[in-house]
This record gives structure tokens, sequence and C-alpha cells, in this order.
């Protein structure tokens, strides 16, 4: 039997969680910034932190960006393309050549 040796942390804001990682990101306080639309939201917490960490914020900017150059943005991982690829598509854009 495995067990995990993860400990309490206590972020900024107060919030307690536990975590096994060196991470330092609160997953409460990652929730709360989730945005509530807009591609950004379909994202997971580590993909849409890669693309804000690289200025992304915009379908505009990501546009600027080839596939390949995302994927090489820590935090960002394959299973991510085809939603982005969507919204692109969505809005009459797509990934640089």
């Amino acid at each position: 039997m495995t067990t995990s040796n993860k400990t309490l942390r206590t972020c900024s804001k107060g919030h307690n969680y536990y975590k096994s990682s060196d991470c330092p990101t609160c997953p409460i306080c990652e929730q709360e910034r989730k945005p509530d639309n807009g591609f950004l939201s379909s994202l997971s917490a580590p993909a849409r932190r890669a693309l804000e960490n690289n200025g992304i914020t915009s379908l505009q900017q990501l546009s600027a960006f080839s596939e390949k150059e995302i994927l090489r943005f820590h935090g960002m991982g394959p299973a991510s393309l085809p939603k982005l690829r969507e919204a692109l598509e969505t809005n009459g854009l797509s990934f640089k050549k």
C-alpha cells in the first residue's frame, strides 16, 4: 500500500490545503481565479497558467504562436491543443504555421 506524504500548507490568503509536490500553487486560490467564460475557462489550471505566464490572454495573442511553440510552455500538454484549435477556428483564427 502506497501512502502519499502530503503536507499541510497555508497560502498568503490563509487557505489551508495539503500537497505532496513542491508546487506552491494553492488549489483554492486557483479555483477562485478560474475564468467563468472565454477560451481560458476550458483549460486545465496548469495549461491556463502556462499561457498567462507567457502573456497570452486573448485568442489574437494565441494565434501569433505555432502549436510547437505553445507545447514548449511549462504546464502545457497536447490534450489542450484541440480546445485551443477549436477556440481559434470558432473566431476565424488559427495557430501560426
